[in-house]
């Protein structure tokens, strides 16, 4: 591989792991709002006396529950591919040290 070639594929792989960060970081801001929500309605289903209100807070938290299990396992597959990106990135830098040195 050429030195332009790697160089290319570096800065391809720093721009996907900038995107995935922040993804990941958008993700756990999603997951942080789910949470605060999942927390004032149950706050409020205790103080809650008729029974509709309560059925509809309680529906409201299984779906913030079902979205939060998404996030995680969104978070978990965003992980994986960091970490992917990065051996990747190390890689590739190693390269282009060797190549240099010669």
């Amino acid at each position: 591989m050429s030195i332009s070639f790697t160089q290319s594929r570096i800065s391809r792989l720093k721009r996907e792991i900038a995107a995935i960060e922040k993804q990941s970081l958008d993700e756990k801001q999603k997951k942080d709002k789910a949470q605060a929500k999942v927390k004032q309605l149950q706050k409020d289903s205790k103080k809650s006396t008729l029974p509709s209100d309560l059925s509809s807070k309680l529906t409201r938290i299984n779906k913030l529950n079902e979205e939060l299990t998404e996030i995680n396992k969104k978070q978990v597959d965003l992980s994986k591919l960091l970490v992917s990106k990065n051996a990747e990135l190390k890689q590739a830098l190693s390269v282009t040290q060797q190549k240099k040195s010669k």
